[in-house]
């Protein structure tokens, strides 16, 4: 777990280290206002699973916020990858992607100011498909919930946007 620990220590100091240049290189420049914000919050723990969340947000006029998740299995200190909570052998990408489209459209069906790209006239906008490097993490309910950050897969407008796959969807597949 330390060595786990450490490594996601690594990667938070290196996503700010990388933040703060770029803000500080654009104070050089003299772009006007500039903001920059990464904060942490603690999403998820159970004896299984612990969620740590970063938040991070870029603004020089308009503003970019998106969220890196790290989920740490407690039984080996690991943090998790997508694959690791699935079978062997198990189509987990399709089950994921599919049911995420059908939240999509139930959301735009039911308020016409929510929109994905999902049927959108540029092809290469409309989400197709999770990979095993969409973000996620495992709420309390012990679902998965897929991350995905402003302008991924909706307008800006949108922001940062999750979706809560249901157990049922999941379970015949699932570790």
């Amino acid at each position: 777990l330390n060595r786990t620990a450490e490594e996601i220590n690594a990667e938070i100091q290196e996503i700010t280290d990388k933040l703060i240049e770029e803000f500080e290189a654009n104070l050089d420049e003299e772009m006007g206002h500039q903001d920059i914000m990464v904060k942490s919050e603690v999403l998820t723990t159970t004896e299984e699973y612990f969620t740590l969340k970063l938040i991070c947000y870029q603004g020089a006029g308009s503003g970019y916020a998106w969220n890196v998740y790290y989920t740490i299995d407690l039984k080996t200190g690991e943090r998790l990858a997508l694959k690791d909570l699935f079978r062997e052998g198990e189509d987990y990408i399709t089950a994921v992607s599919e049911n995420i489209k059908e939240q999509m459209q139930a959301q735009m069906d039911a308020d016409e100011n929510v929109y994905y790209w999902l049927d959108d006239e540029i092809e290469e906008w409309n989400f197709k498909s999770v990979t095993d490097e969409t973000s996620f993490y495992i709420n309390e309910n012990g679902n998965v919930v897929m991350g995905f950050n402003e302008g991924d897969v909706a307008p800006m407008y949108m922001g940062a946007v999750e979706f809560e796959i249901p157990g049922d969807v999941l379970n015949d597949i699932r570790k």
